[in-house]
């Protein structure tokens, strides 16, 4: 039965139902935001399709390469800086092409609302020779995962199709149709397209130039680069959710709206630009646009007035081209609101211990990386996944053993199983010194509680053998291997003191879960202002449910106290206790 009804739908829960329609049957992905949706909303249609969650993007990607070989239509899915991760295999299937579809479903970030940088992706792209597709809303957003496996197909690429965190995760007017069920592909063996040793690699360099200029002069045509003609004296190249932001600002302008953003319409752009008197780009983050429109010396009007950071909107645009000033009221006089560590939250005992000890630890990314704020200010370094152990692993090589006796590194457990593993074989293998602290909440906390290796659940929802970390690091020659809850403070200082003062690998796993993964009732705990000595040890570890009152006693907030009892195992004096036991 054919469907037709029309709904609303977030961007990721679009592509994800685009990907059904198209007859997608393999999708592999890490956890980001903000892609993590697309993956959430794929297990929805798991009688059509299989999704998972990879341990990291290298290996999505190379999932979907292998389906794509198979010859049905895969994609992977991850934000911008997991694309770092995959661009080896990226690069390479780039010069194979494929057999089925394959799409790189890849969400950038601007504005880094939960990102470490401002990375654009289409950069990567025109380093890959790898085409994009950029949707501005909900429904292209579904109706362009049909266009890219059919480009795929037809031109023999792998396609990237780029989204940026305002188009995930804001809603649109969506039209359901059925799954097109594309039958497979027969495999053939190739060994010359599919083998990249050095002799075929240069062959198939040739072929990818050839496939790509036929792209170029069709991107001319396709439908989705289109021209808006309307007034004359101002045009404007855009492309994704920038084309909302120019159609409200500039309403009577004439606008060419890239729906192909790689390789771009030449022709088409030269058409435009000649019907209109002045030409603008507007393109967030880097001037890929606008850099090829000036090299082909054709006059436009970019980053001059533009910046190259953050999210624009309507009144930026009508500010910089039309001189506009949109009077808006004052901004309301509210707190800052930084973030931070839920209440409960197994890192902060961990981390508070940590201060006391006075150590420095070399950070990674995850909730964990709020350790670096005050009042708890133990992370002195972030930098990427993984990137913990290896970064403690130079510290010490740079400045000897003693160096880091006061330091660790610390590392989640999906982070861990991500790209933590080699780095920790690389420290023993290299004879380090050093402690890792895994902070294992079992879960990927920081985009919302996905599965991954070590929970014994898939994306699916179906149980699977959970790898066991302590075991995992005893495997790979790690001599010292402790397993602690992360609120047993005074068995976490002995450990920590005495691992730090070892000579060799030491890994320390609080084995803690995320406090928000068990809905039972809570324990409650409450301050007796007659016992409190205003003393302030409670305060240190910054949990946001403890409050002092006007007299300097302490107050606990009945609303966000989550029964952890680090207060109360910090209280010296009996103030705080417990007055509702837990759900067990």
């Amino acid at each position: 039965m054919s469907e037709s009804k029309k709904v609303i739908m977030l961007g990721n829960e679009a592509i994800a139902r685009g990907a059904y329609e198209a007859g997608v049957k393999v999708s592999s992905a890490y956890p980001g935001t903000p892609s993590t949706e697309i993956s959430e909303n794929l297990v929805k249609y798991r009688d059509d399709l299989y999704a998972e969650w990879a341990p990291n993007e290298k290996v999505a990607a190379e999932t979907a390469i292998g389906a794509s070989i198979s010859g049905v239509r895969a994609m992977a899915c991850m934000k911008h800086v997991g694309l770092n991760v995959a661009s080896d295999p990226l690069y390479t299937v780039s010069y194979m092409g494929v057999n089925g579809g394959l799409l790189f479903m890849v969400a950038d970030d601007p504005g880094l609302y939960s990102s470490q940088n401002e990375q654009d992706t289409r950069m990567i792209a025109r380093a890959a020779g790898v085409p994009v597709l950029e949707p501005s809303d909900s429904a292209e957003a579904k109706e362009f995962v049909k266009i890219g496996f059919e480009l795929s197909e037809q031109f023999d690429r792998p396609v990237i199709f780029r989204i940026t965190t305002r188009l995930a995760h804001s809603q649109g007017l969506v039209e359901l149709k059925d799954r097109e069920e594309i039958p497979d592909k027969p495999y053939e063996k190739d060994i010359r397209k599919n083998v990249m040793m050095p002799g075929n690699a240069k062959f198939r360099h040739v072929e990818i130039e050839k496939r790509n200029n036929e792209l170029k002069e069709a991107a001319d045509t396709l439908p989705i680069n289109k021209i808006e003609m309307n007034d004359t004296r101002i045009g404007v190249i855009t492309s994704g959710i920038p084309y909302q932001y120019v159609k409200e600002a500039l309403p009577q302008a004439s606008v060419l709206k890239l729906g192909m953003v790689n390789p771009l319409p030449e022709k088409l752009i030269r058409e435009f630009a000649s019907k209109v008197e002045t030409l603008y780009v507007v393109e967030e983050l880097d001037p890929v646009i606008e850099e090829q429109v000036k090299s082909w010396g054709i006059p436009a009007i970019g980053k001059e007035i533009f910046t190259i950071q953050g999210e624009y909107s309507a009144n930026m645009i009508r500010k910089a081209i039309l001189g506009e000033e949109v009077r808006m009221d004052p901004p309301a006089d509210v707190p800052q609101r930084p973030p931070i560590l839920c209440p409960g939250c197994p890192h902060r005992s961990v981390f508070y211990v940590l201060n006391k000890l006075k150590m420095h630890a070399a950070g990674d990314i995850g909730c964990y990386t709020l350790g670096a704020v005050a009042p708890l200010s133990v992370v002195d370094t972030t930098i990427c996944m993984g990137a913990s152990i290896s970064s403690l692993h130079g510290m010490e090589k740079a400045k000897g053993k003693e160096y880091i006796k006061n330091w660790v590194a610390v590392i989640g457990d999906s982070t861990f199983l991500h790209t933590g593993v080699n780095s920790l074989m690389n420290m023993v293998y290299n004879q380090a010194t050093g402690t890792v602290l895994i902070l294992d909440n079992s879960t990927t906390g920081m985009t919302g509680h996905q599965d991954h290796a070590a929970t014994g659940k898939t994306l699916q929802g179906d149980p699977t053998y959970a790898i066991n970390i302590p075991n995992l690091c005893r495997a790979i020659g790690v001599p010292n291997v402790q397993e602690i809850n992360a609120f047993d403070i005074v068995a976490l200082e002995k450990a920590i003191k005495e691992e730090v003062a070892k000579d060799e690998v030491s890994v320390i796993i609080t084995k803690t879960p995320c406090v928000l993964l068990d809905k039972r009732p809570k324990p409650l705990y409450a301050a007796d202002p007659e016992k409190c000595k205003k003393c302030g040890m409670c305060m240190k570890p910054g949990c946001p449910a403890m409050t002092r009152n006007e007299d300097g006693t302490i107050r606990i907030d009945d609303t966000m106290c989550t029964g952890c009892g680090l207060c109360e195992s910090l209280c010296k004096f009996g103030a705080i206790e417990l007055v509702k036991a837990g759900e067990k």
